[in-house]
């Protein structure tokens, strides 16, 4: 008896002792990689969506990560560059060995991070790329942002419906895979609510002069003009239209590309007054969206866009399907991610649907001064799906 007492006190010593060990090896971090555009012509873009995980991230960890396992975000540079994209996110899966990656917001960069992911067995989540093929054929990649055809029903319903307009022209990025598909969604849409599309036109990212297009689309007397592309360049765009005598009275329109603190900064004048689709705006009601800008604020300084948002959203969604996985595995944890339905996140409630895309509510905003005189985004309409 006392020999069995004593195995059996040896067992529970051994047992204590492994327990011991493995809770000093679960006490190491849990690495998330995140690719985004930090530096280049769209860096507002990357530097947001980080601020808005690392804000997720303080959070998490502050109640204990987990099990105990703090989360560690990395964060690499694509500099707005598909073949950068590609190389950061082989970096993160093969050498810093992330169990999950978080990006991009183009989506241009989000398909080439994307096979990369694909390839090796790594879930990825983008907070903000639109495009339908970021997820087409992909089975470890989903998204928290709603996509191109509905962005594109969004605005189209807008003019038709709330402005009450039936003339619209296009300048849209033919370089771009999130323009053109925006460009493609918003006509199919705006003709199929009896709204006609007196000029398409395009340019090339980058380009400094739109005035041949924009004298064309001047000629065909449009009510509107839709320009699906990135803040720098629609910014751009309103300049020459007021320059070549498009009256404001005749609104520019985009897309969530538009969403940055920049827009007001480079267009100006020009630019107030035009409307844009996006995830969710900073004074729209809700205890949630109060919340988060505050702490936002308190953390960086400033008001979040939307990109800040979605990059807070994701890290929260993957650290909730974290929480639900059966373990951290790739296929386990982009099941769980697969799963996620009716999570409250500061952009809406967000359910992953079969094709891995978020399902989800839109806001329309319009650029207008406050009292202080800053040119940015206020609330103007939510478009459900």
């Amino acid at each position: 008896m006392k020999g069995w007492m004593r195995a059996a006190c040896a067992v529970s010593f051994l047992a204590a002792g492994l327990a011991s060990v493995a809770h000093a090896q679960d006490s190491s971090p849990i690495k998330v990689g995140h690719y985004a555009s930090m530096t280049g012509k769209e860096a507002t873009f990357g530097q947001s969506t980080d601020q808005g995980i690392r804000l997720a991230l303080k959070e998490i960890n502050a109640a204990g990560g987990l099990n105990g396992r703090p989360i560690e975000v990395i964060t690499y540079d694509t500099k707005g560059e598909s073949k950068e994209a590609g190389t950061a996110v082989t970096r993160l899966v093969t050498s810093d060995k992330v169990v999950a990656v978080l990006g991009e917001v183009a989506s241009s960069l989000s398909l080439a991070g994307g096979a990369v992911c694909q390839q090796y067995g790594v879930p990825m989540v983008s907070p903000s790329s639109t495009n339908p093929r970021v997820t087409q054929g992909r089975s470890m990649v989903s998204r928290v942002c709603f996509i191109d055809p509905f962005q594109g029903f969004v605005v189209a319903k807008f003019v038709r419906e709330n402005l009450k307009l039936d003339r619209a022209a296009v300048l849209y990025d033919q370089g771009q895979a999130y323009s053109k598909g925006l460009r493609d969604e918003f006509k199919k849409h705006f003709t199929a609510m009896g709204g006609t599309i007196v000029a398409d036109e395009a340019f090339t990212g980058g380009d400094q002069d739109f005035s041949a297009q924009l004298a064309n689309i001047r000629s065909k007397s449009p009510q509107a003009i839709f320009v699906p592309g990135y803040y720098t360049d629609a910014g751009n765009v309103a300049l020459q239209a007021r320059r070549l005598g498009i009256s404001k009275d005749i609104p520019l329109l985009g897309g969530d590309g538009w969403d940055s603190e920049q827009l007001g900064k480079i267009g100006g004048d020009a630019i107030e007054g035009s409307y844009y689709s996006n995830h969710y705006a900073p004074d729209q009601e809700g205890a949630l969206v109060r919340a988060f800008v505050e702490k936002y604020k308190a953390e960086f300084g400033q008001t979040p866009d939307g990109l800040a948002a979605l990059g807070y959203d994701a890290m929260q969604v993957l650290f909730d399907s974290m929480k639900r996985a059966k373990s951290l595995d790739g296929k386990d944890l982009a099941a769980a991610i697969a799963q996620t339905a009716g999570y409250k996140g500061v952009t809406g409630a967000i359910t992953i649907d079969k094709n891995r895309d978020a399902s989800k509510p839109a806001v329309m905003v319009q650029m207008r001064r406050n009292e202080a005189g800053d040119l940015g985004p206020a609330y103007v309409a939510t478009i459900e799906p």
